[in-house]
Formats: structure tokens, sequence, C-alpha cells
């Protein structure tokens, strides 16, 4: 019963980091999101583990937070480019980086 307890949390994790990758328009809160949308993920997968009882969803759970830690240092070298070129990093000033 826990375990579906935290599976909702997720789901409630997940819909905020996407609503918030879809609305933001500030570059940081973009990189937020995603990060919120991966921690709903690492929780899916501990919940699952728990449910199955095997340690798979643990260790899966470590290589997303390795996955999220390179994502927040390219993410964040990629805003402080973007900084420093335009004095911005508001997403729709980006719009000549488009094809």
């Amino acid at each position: 019963m826990l375990a579906v307890n935290f599976l909702i949390l997720a789901a409630v994790l997940f819909s905020i980091g996407v609503f918030g990758v879809i609305a933001r328009r500030n570059a940081v809160m973009v990189l937020m999101s995603v990060e919120l949308v991966l921690n709903s993920v690492m929780l899916n997968l501990v919940a699952f583990s728990q449910i199955t009882d095997s340690i798979d969803g643990q260790l899966f759970a470590l290589f997303v937070i390795a996955i999220a830690a390179a994502e927040v240092g390219v993410g964040l070298a990629m805003v402080l480019m973007v900084y420093r070129n335009r004095r911005s990093i508001a997403l729709d000033e980006l719009s000549e980086m488009k094809g």
C-alpha cells in the first residue's frame, strides 16, 4: 500500500515537471522542471523495486542520479553561454537558433 502512495506522488511530480517545461520561459526554471521529471522517474523506479522485491529499480535510480548530474552540468553551461552572448536567459528571445 505504501508503494502506491509513492507512485501517486511520482505522478504528481511528473505532471508538475512537464507543466513547468511547457509553460516556463526562463531557462533555469525549465532545467529545474526537467530535474523534477527525473526525480519522479527515480521515485517510480524505487517504488516498483519495492513492489517486486528486487534491487533492479534501485540500481537504475543510481544511473538516473548520474544522468541528472550530467544534465545539470551541461544545462547550466549552456545557460551561462547564452547569458554571456545575449544578456538574457529568456527562452523566447532565442528564436534565432531555429533552423
